[in-house]
């Protein structure tokens, strides 16, 4: 069994005026990124949407000092970008379809995002979102050390750090031994 595992594709990643946004390149993959999310709810497969989720005055999470605020719990940035948001409000009530919150980079890391896929026998894991070298490496990673299958869409991942971007998809498929599609 198979699932998708969308990453962080949201307003403050994606939009020209996200807070740490990948922009033209992040919007570049929305129509891509768009139909495999589209195909594997129709086909009825176990959709995440792992999202990452900060409250800026949490003084001991690390990445309040690496990078400006951004996906704020409760704010706009949060949102889903473009037409991805209304296939996320159109099946959101199936139970094909889960919102992940994450505060970390990985969707694995403190969240029940191993137990939910176990429980559906799934072994294998489509990643697409951004950023290809923060969320989506370490995502990967922890997948590949908890047995998952990885496949990554290269047409539906991206980074506002291009040498990052290339690197990852170079990683993923030489050490962790993921197919690039």
């Amino acid at each position: 069994m198979e699932a998708l595992i969308s990453i962080d594709y949201t307003y403050d990643f994606v939009a020209d005026e996200g807070k740490l946004t990948t922009g033209k390149v992040g919007q570049e993959i929305e129509s891509e990124l768009v139909k495999v999310t589209k195909e594997f709810i129709d086909d009825g497969q176990f959709v995440v949407f792992a999202i990452d989720g900060h409250d800026p005055k949490d003084l001991y999470h690390p990445e309040n000092k690496l990078f400006p605020a951004h996906n704020v719990n409760g704010t706009f940035g949060r949102t889903l970008y473009g037409t991805l948001n209304d296939v996320y409000e159109d099946n959101r009530d199936k139970a094909t379809v889960y919102w992940l919150d994450k505060r970390h980079y990985s969707a694995f890391s403190g969240t029940d995002l191993d137990i939910r896929l176990r429980e559906r026998h799934i072994t294998a894991i489509h990643l697409t979102g951004v950023c290809t070298d923060i969320c989506v490496l370490h995502t990967a990673i922890d997948a590949y050390n908890l047995g998952y299958q990885i496949v990554i869409h290269k047409q539906c991942v991206q980074s506002f750090d291009e040498e990052g971007h290339r690197w990852a998809l170079r990683h993923f498929e030489t050490t962790l031994g993921a197919t690039i599609i």
